[in-house]
């Protein structure tokens, strides 16, 4: 099986619905979840997030219920979005990014709707971690250089999104790229035929310039 990093932050909810999904490359990739900041993503790029636009936030949230009614994915918004993935982030970084504890923070999150920053669901999220010492392992120097490090490989990968799932220099972006990854990966030569070698150097015609 091919290795493959799967680059994602609970403050999406495409990347839950992706993480509901990664069973569909069982015996196709080896895949290392890699938690990251996706505010430090759109910072390197100067990007603005989907909820920092106010029509695209109403927009994009609607889609996302929409997308995972369709696909039978559970999904409960949480009290408010966006919300600090921060501390949720370092949980995942502390258990060893291991896909069990992922899995349980973004269903906790985003399939009962859930704040992983107030005090009472924070302690149920650590039952069901099994990690009474969740705090302690969450503030270790080591944990949250971690994550800092995460974000510079992403960014080193030309990660600029989540979920992104990097797999032999390919970057797939967003949950609607897993059937496109499925299918490069059943035909690694897709990207070699047709129109792709095409667009892949196309020239810039025009590019927009900053408001003065």
């Amino acid at each position: 099986m091919k290795p493959a990093d799967w680059y994602f932050d609970f403050i999406s909810p495409f990347a839950y619905l992706q993480s509901e999904a990664l069973q569909r490359f069982d015996g196709k990739l080896d895949i290392r979840p890699v938690p990251v900041l996706f505010a430090g993503l759109l910072k390197h790029w100067g990007q603005k997030g989907p909820a920092e636009m106010a029509t695209k936030r109403r927009f994009t949230y609607r889609q996302v219920q929409w997308v995972a009614d369709r696909n039978g994915i559970p999904l409960r918004f949480p009290p408010q979005h966006p919300f600090n993935p921060v501390r949720a982030l370092r949980a995942a970084v502390a258990l060893g990014s291991s896909l069990d504890a992922i899995h349980t923070i973004f269903r906790f999150v985003w399939g009962e709707g859930r704040d992983p920053n107030d005090p009472a669901e924070w302690a149920e999220l650590a039952r069901r971690l099994n990690a009474p010492d969740l705090d302690a392992r969450c503030n270790d120097a080591a944990v949250k250089s971690q994550l800092l490090e995460n974000g510079e490989r992403a960014l080193a990968a030309g990660v600029f999104g989540v979920p992104t799932l990097a797999v032999d220099g390919e970057r797939f972006w967003g949950f609607d790229a897993t059937d496109m990854a499925l299918d490069w990966l059943a035909d690694p030569q897709m990207f070699t035929r047709g129109e792709y070698p095409r667009i892949d150097s196309l020239p810039v015609g025009a590019m927009r310039k900053e408001a003065t």
